[in-house]
């Protein structure tokens, strides 16, 4: 077992990394023994992970900071950094390694208030690891602001900070950053890959797994959650029946209420889960007295936690909308397969005759007029469009393309 095990069908992406790992742990042990520095070095202190959403860009990420904190003691023996079960590794994979901050959007934007900290933090030395390191999961997300700030710290590094960045594609980080990040762009895994990796880590049922790989054209993380929780499934099914319902315009309008409300209650779910306890635990760091009394001028601090809360509640409803979104258009992308007769595996095998019925009603025509429907949807909610009302338009347009 390593820390790379996770990374389906990244292998060459697992290759550079630990190379820059082995590298990476000669330059502290050369540091820490007070011996010359090698002359030549694959690390570097900026990273740039790219790749479709699915294809693992936060797991490699994550994946290098444990390899980079790794204090296996094989390392001195020859064995490569990123063992999985040092104190290091496990920390960092878990994500409560003193030494590695993760960054991640809670709202539409990562806001320079939230970065301050963590730009302040990449500025000091390790506190127990041998490196500092700043993984930020939604790097196309930094606005203006917080991304300038991102930009000074990457421009002028700690000697023994790396800065980590996901993001969809290279064209949504600022030029001026990503000139200096290496890069690294992540493929896609295959159907095969994934269903393998189901049934390796998770135990899933072989035909299960093949199943949700299939179903999820390689997207990793949901792959899993379609394989493992019922309710992912059932709602699921109840997207892929909305095509057949959309004959008329009440139904439009009832669609995308449903659609909208099951993304309510995902985020509900989520609050509910998380809300309470974070609040908890903030009280008793503020050091809150019995009856959960606050201390005097500790009243700003759980309001910004309430408000970082609210809008982690506006990003989840998306999120479970745009999984939605995913499935309708692998579904029309189904349909447009059987129109013009390719012979691209059909990913909704579980939907054939509702394929097939749409398939013979329509043109490939009114069929990609329907896809590109959904793709404005998603770009409406990017900006901050009502769901109800960008939903609404999508429904409409599906009925009528």
């Amino acid at each position: 077992m390593s820390v790379w095990d996770d990374l389906v069908g990244q292998e060459k992406v697992s290759a550079v990394l630990g190379a820059a790992a082995r590298d990476a742990d000669a330059l502290v042990t050369a540091a820490a023994a007070d011996e010359p520095l090698p002359e030549t070095s694959r690390m570097t202190h900026a990273w740039l992970f790219t790749g479709p959403p699915g294809a693992g860009r936060d797991q490699a990420a994550r994946a290098f900071a444990a390899a980079l904190q790794c204090v296996s003691p094989d390392r001195a023996l020859g064995g490569a950094p990123g063992c999985g079960f040092c104190d290091g590794c496990h920390t960092a994979l878990l994500g409560t390694h003193a030494d590695v901050t993760a960054v991640a959007a809670v709202g539409a934007e990562i806001l320079v208030k939230d970065m301050r900290d963590t730009v302040r933090k990449s500025f000091t030395a390790p506190a127990n690891g041998r490196w500092q390191i700043i993984l930020v999961e939604d790097a196309e997300r930094l606005n203006e602001k917080s991304a300038n700030a991102v930009l000074k710290a990457v421009e002028e590094p700690a000697p023994r900070t790396v800065w980590l960045l996901c993001a969809p594609s290279i064209e949504d980080v600022l030029p001026t950053i990503r000139s200096r990040c290496r890069h690294l762009n992540l493929r896609t895994p295959s159907v095969d890959a994934v269903a393998d990796m189901l049934v390796r880590r998770d135990g899933v049922d072989p035909r299960a797994a093949a199943d949700a790989a299939r179903a999820t054209q390689g997207h990793v993380d949901r792959a899993r959650r379609l394989a493992t929780d019922p309710a992912a499934r059932e709602r699921r099914a109840a997207v892929l029946k909305l095509p057949l319902r959309l004959d008329e315009v009440g139904a439009c309008l009832r669609a995308a209420q449903e659609l909208v409300d099951a993304a309510a209650e995902d985020a509900k779910q989520l609050a509910e889960e998380m809300d309470g306890r974070e609040a908890e635990e903030m009280k008793a760091a503020l050091g809150a007295a019995q009856g959960g009394r606050l201390p005097r001028g500790t009243a700003g601090v759980m309001k910004d936690l309430e408000d970082m809360q609210k809008r982690r509640r506006t990003r989840t409803q998306r999120d479970s909308l745009d999984v939605a979104l995913g499935d309708l258009t692998t579904f029309y992308r189904d349909v447009l397969a059987l129109q013009l007769g390719s012979r691209v595996a059909i990913a909704n095998t579980d939907a054939e005759d509702a394929l097939d019925r749409l398939a013979r009603a329509g043109s490939p025509e009114s069929t990609l007029r329907r896809i590109e429907a959904i793709a404005a949807c998603r770009d409406a909610l990017d900006r901050n469009v009502a769901p109800l009302l960008a939903v609404e338009a999508m429904t409409m347009a599906l009925r009528a393309g």
